[in-house]
């Protein structure tokens, strides 16, 4: 491929760029958000809005890392170069576990709108199956190469906003401020109380900003324009969310809400009639498995550079190789993840996986915000660090337990690990390596 990162035409100003970290965000799992948030009620409006500044701040973070750190191996390396090779080993840890948790809960996003066609996936059993099902689809494109991967996710791209732009065209011709109030806490809570509580779900749409930092080098001021960037890209991206939201507790109550596996197809279906509808669920699906299938290869290639350190068996990857035996353990670990995680609604399982993949992220965008504060020579990027550290930190002390609990014990698993395998520096599998 010609290298075309010297030349001011073929680089990115700031408004594409802002284009591109919003569709690296918006992704399938804001498809069943509304029926996860359906107990916060529409006053979860108020926790996107939170989200999105916290957001903001994590954009920023990643870009002043592109900018210090232009050579560093992801968010492992971003997070060694700053506080050593512990936390880089337990961030590659945590990042390659929240891919395997996100994408069964991508898996459980797309089942739920093929329940729309197949009603019998609402079945805790039959929705079982189908998630395995397209855990071991997306699998087999990672292991006929990741061309393949890349190609079944880029296909979706487009499709995958048609979902979310019809549901709102709906809730703006069927919008009802009486429905919309009468659903803004149906549990009671004060803000004080349900906003907290729903950060790390809400956060799930926002998983992704760290992509900004990979903008540095293709667009036409780094310095200036990548800010600018993450923060356009983020607000654009919250914007759709709130948007969405407000749409779909505009013109279904929250306790109907609640029991739904599709609830942007329902919305549409309300609106302009089953057959709309369909196509928003078949949007939905489509977009869902394209989505699991670039997420798959994403963590398959994160175990492959955790490898490269020395921080996975080599068995995952030697060098820029990917064994079979990297996706075909990945698979298996998803497909345990989805048996164990059944809950008896959809809504309720992807829930409770993406609290659970929520909280490892922000745990790991803690620890860059920790790394850019150490590496920092500038009063603004330590204050960005700073402010990055306070969100990550109050997030994920306000998430449930629930969530809380699974990731205080990776942590204290991979920390004895640590202690017993790897405390002595171990040779890089790659030798290139060697010398970061």
């Amino acid at each position: 491929m010609t290298d075309t990162t010297g030349d001011d035409r073929q680089k990115l100003g700031w408004g594409l760029a802002a284009l591109v970290v919003a569709g690296n965000m918006i992704g399938s799992g804001v498809y069943l958000l509304p029926a996860t948030l359906a107990p916060v009620g529409s006053s979860s409006i108020v926790g996107w809005v939170v989200a999105g500044a916290g957001a903001v701040t994590l954009a920023l973070v990643f870009a002043a890392l592109g900018r210090l750190q232009p050579d560093a191996d992801g968010l492992s390396g971003f997070a060694e170069r700053g506080l050593g090779r512990f936390f880089g080993f337990q961030t590659a840890l945590a990042f390659w576990t929240a891919c395997l948790v996100g994408n069964v809960a991508i898996a459980v996003a797309a089942t739920g709108y093929l329940g729309f066609f197949f009603p019998v996936l609402k079945e805790p059993v039959a929705a079982t199956f189908c998630n395995l099902g397209l855990i071991w689809l997306t699998t087999g494109a990672y292991i006929l190469g990741a061309r393949t991967a890349s190609r079944f996710a880029a296909a979706a791209l487009a499709i995958g906003l048609v979902p979310i732009v019809i549901a709102v065209a709906a809730g703006v011709m069927a919008f009802s401020g009486e429905t919309f109030t009468a659903s803004w806490s149906p549990s009671g809570n004060s803000l004080a109380e349900s906003v907290p509580a729903s950060l790390a779900v809400i956060f799930w749409a926002f998983l992704g900003v760290e992509s900004a930092a990979v903008l540095s080098a293709r667009v036409q001021n780094p310095a200036r324009d990548v800010g600018r960037a993450s923060i356009a890209g983020v607000l654009l991206a919250s914007a759709v969310y709130v948007a969405a939201s407000v749409a779909v507790f505009g013109v279904i109550p929250a306790n109907v809400l609640v029991q739904s596996s599709s609830p942007y197809a329902d919305l549409t279906a309300r609106v302009f009639g089953a057959s709309i509808g369909a196509a928003v669920a078949a949007a939905a699906v489509i977009k869902a498995v394209g989505t699991l299938s670039g997420w798959v290869m994403l963590g398959g290639e994160t175990a492959r550079a955790a490898a490269r350190h020395g921080y996975l068996p080599s068995g995952f990857g030697h060098g820029d190789h990917t064994p079979i035996a990297n996706p075909l353990l990945g698979g298996a670990i998803m497909s345990v993840v989805a048996v164990i995680s059944g809950q008896p609604t959809l809504g309720g399982q992807f829930g409770m996986l993406i609290g659970v993949t929520s909280v490892l992220s922000l745990v790991v965008y803690g620890l860059c915000s920790a790394s850019l504060f150490r590496l920092a020579r500038w009063t603004r990027a330590r204050g960005v660090a700073a402010l990055g550290l306070l969100f990550t930190s109050a997030a994920v002390v306000a998430a449930a337990p629930g969530y809380i609990l699974p990731t205080a014990v990776f942590f204290i698993v991979t920390t004895g690990v640590w202690f017993a395998f790897m405390r002595k520096p171990a040779a890089p599998v790659d030798p290139e390596t060697a010398s970061l």
